[in-house]
């Protein structure tokens, strides 16, 4: 019998909402329009939340610092939020990530829900120049491995697909699939987010998932301009697509895309793939230990 999960990758504008209940209907009908197509793992983008800074007013939203710590602020009723909708939907969903203060230090979080509530988060591991230079948003601590009726799922939140051990860590732990909520202001920003979620489809056999912001929110300028196509990838091997790309929506266009991979065959790809880069990996440690120049004018003696 497979192991058969149906995705969804949101592609996801940020918008103004005049009182919560805007939000929390937006946000109702995707998960409710994904679902209803048959998703049991829906994917939401990183800072998807800050759509939220919206309810603070236009001087609260136009500023980094009061729209981080409104968006901060509403945290509790967000995830209230995701956690009933993810048990009348009987589905799992990566919330959007947004700012979380946690004593003194300010973190970038998203946070899994099942049916039967919140299953716990991870928070972003490296951040971005802006992230760190500009906004003052702190490096969480760790890894976490979300063991879920679906599947071993892990979470790299977008700048962290760049870093092969992190999603290599979670493989390791017993990650199937991983997920890559992104928020990218540029094609370029984007492309990296998606070769690094694809590098670490193929060098740990796995599903990675990357789920982007889209669309212009000038109001808010930690968001102000979002580029990004979402995409479920896997390894470019025998049991999956030969670009490596299972599903892909339009460049920069708003919905769902959807996909239903196998996770059977994470296994036998990678103990049966017509290459095996996840047994093999030790392998590249041990020849980097030895270097040797070849130089094309050597010296003469």
């Amino acid at each position: 019998m497979s192991r058969e999960v149906v995705i969804a990758a949101a592609a996801y504008p940020l918008d103004w909402f005049e009182d919560w209940a805007g939000y929390a209907a937006k946000v109702s009908a995707w998960v409710a329009e994904a679902a209803g197509q048959g998703a049991q793992l829906l994917v939401f983008p990183e800072y998807g939340a800050m759509e939220l800074a919206s309810l603070g007013g236009a001087e609260v939203a136009g500023d980094l610092e009061a729209a981080l710590i409104h968006v901060a602020g509403l945290r509790a009723d967000m995830e209230r939020l995701f956690a009933g909708l993810a048990a009348e939907h009987d589905v799992h969903i990566l919330a959007p990530s947004g700012p979380v203060i946690d004593g003194t230090k300010r973190v970038n979080r998203a946070s899994l829900f099942g049916p039967g509530g919140l299953i716990g988060h991870q928070d972003k591991a490296i951040m971005t120049r802006f992230e760190r230079e500009i906004w003052h948003v702190d490096a969480g601590e760790g890894l976490v491995l979300f063991d879920t009726a679906l599947g071993k799922i892990g979470v790299t939140i977008c700048y962290d697909s760049e870093f092969p051990l992190l999603a290599r860590a979670l493989a390791e732990a017993g990650a199937e699939i991983i997920l890559v909520p992104s928020c990218t202001d540029t094609l370029a920003g984007y492309n990296r987010v998606r070769i690094g979620a694809m590098a670490r489809a193929l060098e740990n056999q796995c599903v990675t998932v990357q789920a982007p912001t889209v669309g212009d929110a000038l109001w808010c300028p930690a968001v102000d301009e979002n580029r990004g196509t979402a995409a479920i990838f896997a390894p470019p091997d025998g049991l999956w697509p030969e670009s490596g790309t299972v599903a892909e929506g339009a460049p920069d266009s708003p919905g769902w895309t959807f996909a239903t991979v196998d996770l059977d065959r994470v296994a036998q790809s990678r103990t049966a793939g017509t290459v095996l880069p996840y047994k093999h990996w030790s392998e590249q440690s041990e020849a980097a230990q030895i270097i040797r120049i070849a130089s094309e004018n050597p010296a003469q003696p």
